[in-house]
């Protein structure tokens, strides 16, 4: 069973990477059904996860949320924290999204959190979670805040050269110094 998932899985984010999301999402609703058929957590959450994000990509922020959410519980009762902290970033990316500051503010924290605390975490996982919380920074007018947000994801992103990552941060600390 988990081998038939893990070939849902694979063939969906083909589908996605070819924008064909409704593709995508199926073979993500159908994974998802099996992995709760055969009781298969970690594979269930991975399916999960993956079908957040087609939903997201699909703009149904309520599905995508259910989805990561279920994914995140999944991943808190394993212990797989850096999975864990990249689905709830995701959540706080979503609840941004939404305007829900009072959401999202802890799960851009329990994210920074987790992976500040977890040496073997990906520098451009930890570079994602700072980026959306210095633009949910930005959007609640805590520009003071908001800097080294942005100082630290652009040295990040500079890092494991994301070059979209660097140029987005720069142009973010520009426009916040001449706000300043």
């Amino acid at each position: 069973m988990s081998e038939q998932s893990e070939k849902l899985r694979k063939r969906a984010a083909a589908a996605r990477r070819e924008h064909r999301l409704e593709d995508a999402k199926r073979d993500l609703i159908e994974a998802v059904a099996l992995c709760r058929e055969g009781h298969e957590e970690t594979d269930l959450a991975k399916a999960l996860t993956g079908l957040g994000q087609i939903e997201s990509d699909l703009e149904d922020h309520a599905a995508a949320l259910n989805n990561y959410e279920e994914a995140a519980a999944i991943y808190r009762s394993r212990g797989d924290s850096q999975r864990l902290a990249h689905t709830i970033r995701h959540v706080g990316d979503i609840h941004r999204r939404e305007k829900r500051a009072d959401l999202a503010e802890p799960c851009y924290r329990e994210a920074l959190e987790i992976y500040r605390r977890d040496e073997t975490a990906p520098p451009l996982d930890l570079a994602n979670a700072l980026r959306g919380f210095a633009i949910l920074k930005e959007e609640m007018g805590e520009l003071l805040q908001a800097k080294p947000l942005w100082e630290e994801a652009r040295e990040l992103y500079a890092a494991v050269g994301v070059k979209e990552g660097v140029a987005e941060s720069s142009r973010r600390l520009d426009v916040l110094a001449g706000r300043q």
